[in-house]
């Protein structure tokens, strides 16, 4: 099968043959204990060793003559300690080793697929992995082909054990929404400023079973969104940065018996507005709107995979914190959709503004939806980032929502994926730290200090959605409690240079769908 649209059309097929004539290179994904399972290459794999220890954790091209490959890519895991590691590290195996093998002129390889006792999709996440090596991001597939990979087809080799059709169409299906992610996170502020994603998901939605909606008027936005509205305010007089809240919505046929409501940041650029990032730190600021792409990527799986019983709603708040004359700016009073008035302290935590009011709207939805869910995703805090470090991403519950004991399900989906969470608790402190402080304010949306230097700089944030939309009303001691989580993806989406992860639509496809 060849997914299409311009974002995904690699051929990739199941092969029962390892020495096809079609393939010029077997790629071999394996962990030290697994070598001797693998007869047809343990004897090479263990001279090689022999020769170059490197080979114990790096990726290297041995010759198999008596195949008509020619070649092994042989791709090690490392050491595996179970306490400690997690199925990452067969997912780096296979980025790794299908860009070296690319390297080594490789047009078609073979990817020899192992499960792995400890790891239950390490089958499935070593596919990813090489799917995720072969991303070639949007613009560079769009202005400079030149450069795309010489790749044309990959074969997957398993052992009866492996279902391998079931394994690729799923494996294509979590790539293609990761890829969709990408491609909107990857983008620069102007090939994906606000119209241009709306552009993209209209195309893309067309004619599936996601219905696609959008906000644009600057009076509805400025009644119904006020402070999405604020944010806007700046670019709102250049045609092609002005704002954009695009709704997106699945409905399964038949009964309901799920809804989650995802609300993802969508700042195609940071420059932190009147209080502007200075000293180099605005490098990167395209990549703010990687908390809308992944909502959009987790709905290309839906579109996909079709699920029964589960209603999803999405509103990518799409938006450029530009400077000017028409900014906002810290001091000014807002009243929120939730008619709770909100002075700015700093234009540049402007991720937060831009998902309230959405979240607001979701919040009035979800009092009539059947056993809801509601989400913020968002690349939000520094903080985020040194709390855990690169390549993670951070789970918060509300009271309803740890009451069900959420975050802990979603680390697990996440970490069986190779998309792993950390989780953090919202205290009454955080509350306490948003709450007004001037005659008359209701809500502090932020100090004068950036995240990373602010104590719990990354639960603070998470705390002010939950004022500022009226969610503070639907805790466990209210009528109507409602399960709401921020999920604060700063660590995990991947930082310019690097690629965009697409970070974390695996995870909540394996939690929802899978």
């Amino acid at each position: 099968m060849t997914l299409d649209n311009g974002v995904f059309s690699l051929d990739i097929r199941p092969v029962e043959d390892l020495n096809d004539p079609q393939y010029d290179g077997i790629i071999l994904v394996v962990a030290p204990d697994q070598v001797d399972s693998v007869e047809e290459f343990s004897g090479v794999v263990k001279e090689a060793l022999a020769l170059d220890a490197t080979l114990k954790t790096e990726v290297g091209v041995l010759a198999i003559p008596q195949f008509n490959a020619k070649r092994l890519i042989y791709a090690p895991t490392g050491a595996i300690d179970v306490d400690y590691d997690d199925v990452r590290c067969f997912r780096r195996a296979g980025l790794n080793a299908i860009k070296r093998a690319c390297k080594a002129g490789v047009k078609n390889p073979l990817v020899y697929i192992l499960g792995h006792p400890d790891y239950k999709n390490a089958a499935l996440v070593t596919l990813l992995g090489v799917l995720e090596g072969l991303y070639v991001p949007i613009q560079i597939r769009e202005f400079n082909p030149s450069k795309l990979h010489s790749i044309q087809k990959v074969g997957v080799y398993g052992k009866q054990s492996i279902e391998k059709e079931n394994l690729i169409n799923l494996a294509k299906t979590l790539e293609y929404g990761r890829r969709v992610a990408c491609d909107i996170g990857d983008g620069d502020p102007e090939r994906m400023a606000p119209p241009k994603v709306e552009e993209y998901i209209t195309k893309l939605f067309s004619g599936t079973d996601v219905s696609v909606s959008v906000v644009k008027d600057e009076d509805k936005l400025r009644k119904e969104y006020p402070l999405f509205e604020a944010v806007n305010r700046a670019a709102s007089n250049i045609k092609r940065h002005q704002g954009r809240i695009i709704f997106l919505e699945y409905k399964p046929k038949g009964e309901i018996t799920k809804t989650v409501f995802l609300v993802g940041k969508g700042v195609t650029y940071d420059t932190g507005g009147a209080d502007v990032k200075a000293g180099g730190v605005m490098a990167g600021m395209s990549r703010d709107k990687c908390g809308a792409a992944a909502v959009a990527g987790f709905f290309q799986v839906l579109s996909l995979l079709k699920p029964k019983s589960i209603r999803v709603v999405g509103g990518l708040s799409m938006v450029r914190n530009s400077i000017g004359s028409n900014g906002y700016v810290s001091d000014e009073l807002i009243t929120a959709r939730s008619g709770k008035l909100v002075r700015v302290g700093n234009t540049d935590a402007e991720g937060r503004m831009v998902m309230a009011d959405v979240l607001c709207k979701f919040k009035e939805m979800a009092l009539e939806a059947v056993d809801p869910h509601l989400y913020t995703v968002a690349t939000l805090t520094g903080h985020a980032c040194l709390t855990v470090g690169v390549g993670y991403s951070i789970v918060m519950d509300n009271g309803p929502a740890r009451k069900a004991k959420h975050a802990e399900c979603l680390t697990s989906k996440g970490e069986e994926i190779s998309e792993p969470f950390e989780i953090s608790t919202i205290r009454k402190e955080d509350l306490e730290f948003h709450k007004g402080q001037a005659v008359g304010d209701d809500i502090l949306q932020c100090n004068n200090l950036p995240s990373s230097r602010t104590a719990r700089g990354h639960q603070g944030p998470g705390a002010f959605l939950i004022l500022a939309a009226g969610l503070s009303g639907h805790g466990s001691g209210d009528a109507v409690p409602l399960k709401y989580s921020h999920l604060d993806i700063a660590a995990s989406a991947g930082d310019f240079p690097n690629p965009a992860t697409g970070a974390p639509v695996l995870a909540l496809a394996n939690k929802y769908l899978l």
